[in-house]
């Protein structure tokens, strides 16, 4: 028997870590952290989640540079990634979709709605 599907939040407000790491958790998840760009990096290269939310910008490493290294590397190319950020530009969307991310939203955001969209990418990604 497998555990619960593995969600790796990334983001630098822990306000916002929090929140999701509570719902996420409450909707039966397991949650792993990370801070910043680096610290995603090296929790991916630890273990592989079954999808991550990717802030844009972080410290050390935004977002997009650890989603263009994700989709470079074969063990990690196929996590469903959901870009969580402010950044709300038609640049930074496309830019985000073009790198590979599965979805992208725009904070502020209803945490009801990430969590469908999880579930979404989950079982298309089975």
């Amino acid at each position: 028997m497998t555990g619960p599907q593995r969600i790796l939040v990334c983001d630098d407000d822990p306000l916002l870590v929090e929140l999701v790491e509570f719902r996420l958790s409450s909707k039966g998840y397991a949650v792993d952290v990370a801070r910043d760009g680096a610290e995603t990096l090296a929790r991916l290269s630890e273990s592989r989640p079954d999808a991550v939310v990717l802030d844009a910008m972080m410290p050390i490493m935004d977002g997009y540079e650890v989603l263009r290294r994700m989709r470079e590397q074969d063990a990690l190319a196929e996590i469903p990634v959901i870009m969580l950020t402010a950044r709300k530009q038609e640049r930074d969307i496309v830019g985000a979709l073009e790198l590979g991310a599965s979805d992208f939203m725009v904070k502020p955001f209803m945490p009801e709605e990430l969590v469908a969209r999880l579930a979404r990418l989950l079982a298309e990604s089975k």
